[in-house]
């Protein structure tokens, strides 16, 4: 592993620590406030920032988001987004051990499923990961399509997807692909000159995920909400970096790693997102429901 790489590596390790501890503990804090309301963005944002310890969530998150951007400029995008999914394991111990909300199986289930691919994913990405300058593998065309078809499924998710969810979780899903939105233009953005026109439709996408995700936060519980955005939030632009980017599929026992990491994350969402026709209040230990 080259010192690039090892950087890139350790540096997206530390960003999705610091984003799942802000995401756990603006969960926290936004399920207590009063309804929040896009049709109030004023009212909604100062109920949110003049909370202390969600406020403190948030710069937490900005630090961890600066943490990646960093991580972005040493190494490939599917190998920083892989290194970045892991926080899902982090999510799931923070509402386990400090929030004291016991998991069900079935979302143990998908936690477990999810990390299992996101370790299929790292080893497949051992000895794959690559650098390549954004001009010898992305178009700005692919780049703005990829964002744009993106955000249009967000907002599917956001809307009439959601009723075939469980709580929260479509405005999970819908924030989790702004974010990866976000992120594929980033890595656009950081080779820097004119790429760095990709910076508004990254801060915009960014900025719906925010705004989506604290919705989700009133509606469902940590996982059903920041736990699926994660996944979103990484899985997508690990596709994307593959089409987009030049990272390429392994041959070879490699190669079926990938596949089967993304068949387990994918498996592993489905678990924490299974809708409102599955029996969620047979068990009664499971809920992570807005407090």
């Amino acid at each position: 592993m080259s010192a690039s790489t090892a950087a890139a590596f350790f540096l997206a390790a530390g960003s999705a620590l610091a984003l799942n501890w802000a995401y756990f503990t603006q969960h926290q804090q936004a399920s207590k406030l009063p309804p929040l309301s896009a049709r109030r963005p004023l009212h909604s944002l100062l109920l949110l920032f003049s909370d202390r310890r969600w406020l403190a969530g948030f710069t937490i998150g900005i630090g961890g988001w600066v943490l990646y951007v960093a991580a972005l400029s040493f190494g490939a995008l599917s190998l920083v987004q892989a290194a970045s999914a892991g926080g899902i394991g982090i999510l799931a111990l923070l509402v386990w051990r400090l929030g004291g909300v016991r998991l069900s199986g079935r979302e143990w289930g998908g936690v477990g499923l999810a990390i299992s691919g996101l370790v299929l994913l790292a080893v497949s990405l051992a000895r794959s990961g690559t650098t390549h300058p954004f001009a010898a593998h992305a178009s700005w065309v692919g780049v703005a399509a990829w964002m744009a078809a993106t955000g249009v499924l967000a907002a599917a998710f956001a809307g009439p997807f959601s009723r075939l969810l469980a709580g929260g979780a479509g405005l999970g899903v819908a924030a989790g692909l702004c974010y990866a939105a976000g992120d594929v233009g980033t890595k656009a953005a950081v080779g820097g000159g004119t790429r760095l026109l990709f910076a508004l439709p990254v801060l915009t996408a960014h900025g719906l995920g925010f705004v989506f995700l604290q919705l989700g936060f009133q509606r469902g519980g940590a996982l059903n909400t920041a736990g699926v955005a994660t996944l979103f939030t990484n899985a997508v632009p690990i596709a994307a970096g593959m089409v987009l980017y030049g990272d390429g599929l392994p041959t070879g026992g490699l190669g079926v790693a990938r596949l089967l990491s993304f068949a387990a994350v994918v498996a592993g969402a489905a678990l924490l997102t299974r809708g409102p026709g599955a029996p969620l209040d047979a068990v009664p230990a499971a809920t992570l429901s807005a407090r």
